[in-house]
């Protein structure tokens, strides 16, 4: 009879690898909340993150970030490729087996190469629509970066990406879960810690105040799962504290560092100063 083994926990990091500090808040909300002393057009600023989940049996890195190429394309600064980022808490690109891809804007699915070793983790729905009729138009293609997409195809013709659809165990105590709203297949990630289930909400809330607000990103595909996505969140983890939004700076301020003497990676393991 085949023993099933438990649930593991794992150490949660985040790492920061670039930020935008001239956003507004009117670019991160459909319909803002009501905050009379914080007007539409004051300063909101945005930072990007990918993720790491470590115990001593695996390693598994969440997004890819993107590449300095792209960066400029869009008017953006990194002040690290995701690797580097990685390589502070002792992760070799090279050598990671599995990656979890969120969806495949641009901010989360370059540098795919810098991981030459990884089977990547997908939503089939986000293949089907980074590929098909909805990238016809900008309001849906133009967050996608086609030389990214075709870098994924490829990696599905080496077998190397393992395609989900809705929610699905990747390695004891770590599960994707389809979310949608975002993108048609945008998906959060579940991870076993020491103070409880934590979600990695990515672009599925890219502020706290998104869902905290239930005031949607207008980056949308479907303002109704994306609602319908925050309560599913909250499903998930085990309190509000416990989901991580996936480009908001609060998160910088409410974690701590990783390490004394570095500032961009931060452990989401722990319980937050607040």
């Amino acid at each position: 009879k085949k023993i099933m083994s438990g649930p593991e926990t794992y150490e949660l990091f985040a790492i920061r690898y670039g930020s935008v500090a001239g956003r507004l808040r009117r670019d991160n909300f459909i319909i803002a909340p009501d905050h009379p002393a914080d007007p539409h057009d004051g300063p909101m600023p945005l930072d990007y993150f990918v993720w790491a989940i470590v115990n001593e049996n695996r390693t598994i890195v969440v997004d890819t970030g993107f590449e300095y190429s792209e960066a400029e394309k869009r008017g953006r600064k990194i002040t690290r490729l995701p690797r580097d980022g990685l390589e502070i808490i002792g992760i070799n690109a090279d050598t990671v087996e599995d990656v979890i891809i969120t969806h495949l804007h641009y901010d989360h699915a370059g540098t795919l190469d810098d991981f030459p070793a990884a089977r990547f983790h997908l939503q089939e729905s986000e293949m089907n629509y980074a590929t098909g009729k909805h990238m016809c138009h900008a309001p849906f293609g133009h967050a996608y970066a086609a030389d990214h997409v075709c870098t994924m195809v490829r990696r599905v013709f080496d077998g190397r990406v393992v395609f989900h659809d809705g929610d699905r165990e990747v390695a004891p105590g770590i599960s994707v879960h389809w979310i949608g709203g975002h993108t048609a297949g945008v998906q959060c990630v579940r991870v076993l810690t020491k103070r409880g289930w934590v979600v990695l909400a990515s672009d599925a809330s890219h502020f706290y105040e998104n869902m905290e607000g239930i005031a949607p990103f207008p980056i949308v595909y479907s303002a109704a799962d994306m609602v319908q996505g925050y309560s599913k969140m909250r499903d998930l983890a085990d309190s509000s504290k416990h989901i991580i939004p996936g480009h908001d700076p609060l998160v910088m301020q409410r974690y701590p560092v990783a390490q004394s003497g570095q500032q961009d990676v931060i452990r989401l393991d722990v319980a937050p100063k607040d």
